[in-house]
C-alpha cells in the first residue's frame, strides 16, 4: 500500500489565464512529520498585516482600565470579545516621528507616512522623502516563498504629487506602505482588480482572454480550474479534501459578491465620470470584500505581507449611513463636545466591528492543529492619538494573532511613556523570519510579548 501523498506548498490549480493557489494542507507537511499526529502541528507559514484607521481614537472609550489578563473591553472594543483571547491591546507607545519637530503643522500626513516606518517625513510638496515600511522590510525577507512579495489594500484614492496637508505631499496622507525611502506602494482600492491580480496566471494574453470568455459567458474562474481540481481531489486524504472545497467555495462566493457590487445602483457623478467596476457603494462592502480578499491571499498563501487602510489620513467621510453625518475628520476636532464625542465613539466602534469580522474570518479558517488567525500578526490602529489634541503618544494599538505560538494573548500590556512603535515592529520581524537591527527610531524589542 503506498505511503501518503505529499504535494509542493507552491500547487496552484491552473487554467486559461487563470492561477488559483491552494490552503495549507496535511499533505503538504514535510515528508518526516507525516507519519504521525506532528503532520498537523507548524508547517504553515506566519503572516503580517498592519491595518490602519484615520483620525485617531476616542481613548476613553478604547483603553482598558485593567493591566494584564481579565480586563473589561471598554466601549469601541467590546466587538472583540469573541478574540480577546486571542489579541493584546498595546498601550504607551509612540512615533515620535509623526511629531512637528520644528515643522509646523501637517500632522495627519506624518502620522501615516510615520506609522510604519518611524521616520520623520521630508516636509515637501514634490521630493518626497520618508523610510522604508515594515511591512516592506518583511516582503524583502519573505516575498520570494510567495507570489506576490506584499499586498497593499485601502478604500480611498490617493494623489501621489500635489500638497494636502499644510506643505506636505499628498502621497504622505495616502501611503502606509513605502518600498523605499521615496518610493511608496500604491494601494489598491478596486476589489474586482484584486481578485483578478490574485488569481491571475504570469501570461497576459491567457489572463485578458480569461477574463473576456469569463464575463461573456458569466462562468467563475472556477470553471477554468475544474479540471485540475478534479484531479488533485483524487489524491487528497478527507481533512485536506474538506478543506480545498471549503477555500473554492469561499473564493466562489467572493465573487459572486464582486458581480453583485458590480451591478450595484451608481451614486450621482459629474457628466462624463464613469464610476469603475467593482468599487461597491457601500463602505462597508467594500471594507468587508478587501478584508476578505486579505483572508485568501493568506490562506493560499499567494501573498504573507499586507497592509489596508480604512480611509486616507484626514479623510472627512461621512457616516451617514450609521446616522452620523458630519465628517469624519472635523468630528475629530471635538474641542471636547460632548456630542462629538459620542460620535466619534460610535466611528470608532464601526471600524472595529470590521476588524471583529475579519478576526472572525482568519479563525474559522484551520491551519494544522490551529488556525490561520494563530498563524498571523496583525497591527491595527492609527497614527494619531486624540484628533483634537493630534499626539502621536499613547497610539490605539491592538496586536491580534498569535504569530504561529510565539506571542502571549489576552492581555492589556502598558509599556513607558514613549515607548517606540518601531520596538513592536522589530519583535514582528523577528517573528516572521526576517529580522533586523534597527528600524526608523526603535530602541530594541519590545518586552512582554512572549510573556
Amino acid at each position: 500500500m503506498s505511503g501518503p501523498v505529499r504535494i509542493s506548498r507552491r500547487t496552484v490549480l491552473r487554467g486559461l489565464g487563470t492561477a488559483v493557489a491552494l490552503p495549507w494542507l496535511e499533505a503538504m507537511a514535510p515528508a518526516a512529520d507525516l507519519a504521525g499526529a506532528a503532520a498537523k502541528v507548524a508547517s504553515a507559514p506566519r503572516r503580517m498585516a498592519f491595518l490602519y484607521v484615520p483620525n485617531g481614537a476616542h481613548m476613553q472609550a478604547w483603553t482598558p482600565e485593567k493591566e494584564g489578563t481579565g480586563f473589561e473591553l471598554p466601549f469601541i472594543l467590546e466587538p472583540l470579545k469573541p478574540f480577546q483571547d486571542e489579541l493584546n491591546v498595546l498601550s504607551g507607545l509612540a512615533q515620535d516621528g509623526a511629531f512637528a519637530h520644528g515643522d509646523g503643522g501637517g500632522d495627519h500626513a506624518r502620522s501615516l507616512a510615520c506609522f510604519l516606518t518611524g521616520v520623520h517625513p521630508l516636509k515637501t510638496d514634490a521630493n518626497i522623502r520618508a523610510g522604508v515600511s515594515v511591512d516592506q522590510v518583511a516582503a524583502q525577507k519573505v516575498g520570494a516563498f510567495t507570489r506576490f512579495p506584499s499586498l497593499e489594500l485601502g478604500i480611498d484614492r490617493g494623489a501621489q504629487s500635489g500638497a494636502c496637508d499644510t506643505g506636505y505631499s499628498c502621497a504622505y496622507s495616502s501611503n502606509i506602505s513605502w518600498r523605499t525611502p521615496t518610493t511608496p506602494m500604491a494601494k489598491e482600492v478596486n476589489p474586482r482588480l484584486v481578485f483578478d491580480r490574485l488569481f491571475a496566471n504570469n501570461n497576459r494574453e491567457e489572463t485578458a482572454s480569461q477574463r473576456s470568455r469569463r464575463e461573456m459567458y458569466r462562468r467563475s474562474i472556477l470553471d477554468f480550474v475544474a479540471e485540475d481540481a478534479r484531479e488533485l481531489m483524487g489524491r487528497l486524504g478527507p481533512n485536506d479534501k474538506r478543506k480545498v472545497d471549503e477555500y473554492l467555495t469561499a473564493v466562489r462566493e467572493l465573487e459572486v459578491r464582486l458581480a453583485n457590487a458590480d451591478k450595484g445602483t451608481p451614486s450621482a457623478a459629474p457628466a462624463g465620470f464613469k464610476k469603475p467596476g467593482g468599487i461597491p457603494q457601500d463602505y462597508q462592502e467594500h471594507i468587508n470584500l478587501m478584508c476578505d480578499l486579505m483572508v485568501l491571499a493568506f490562506q493560499g498563501d499567494v501573498t504573507r505581507v499586507s497592509t489596508f487602510m480604512f480611509a486616507n489620513e484626514g479623510s472627512n467621510r461621512s457616516y451617514a449611513f450609521m446616522k452620523v453625518p458630519e465628517g469624519h475628520h472635523d468630528l475629530s476636532h471635538h474641542g471636547n463636545e460632548s456630542a462629538k464625542h459620542e460620535k466619534i465613539k460610535k466611528i470608532n466602534r464601526f471600524h472595529m466591528e470590521q476588524f471583529a469580522r475579519l478576526l472572525g474570518k482568519l479563525k474559522e479558517i484551520k491551519e494544522g492543529s490551529g488556525t490561520l488567525l494563530d498563524n498571523t500578526m496583525i497591527v491595527y490602529g492609527s497614527g494619531i492619538g486624540d484628533g483634537n489634541r493630534h499626539n502621536h503618544n499613547d497610539l490605539p494599538i491592538i496586536l491580534a494573532g498569535k504569530g504561529g505560538g510565539s506571542i502571549k494573548t489576552g492581555r492589556h500590556l502598558k509599556y513607558p511613556k514613549n515607548t517606540p512603535l518601531n520596538n513592536l515592529y522589530l519583535s514582528l520581524l523577528d517573528r516572521i523570519g526576517a529580522p533586523v537591527d534597527s528600524l526608523g527610531d526603535s530602541k530594541g524589542r519590545l518586552d512582554n510579548l512572549d510573556g
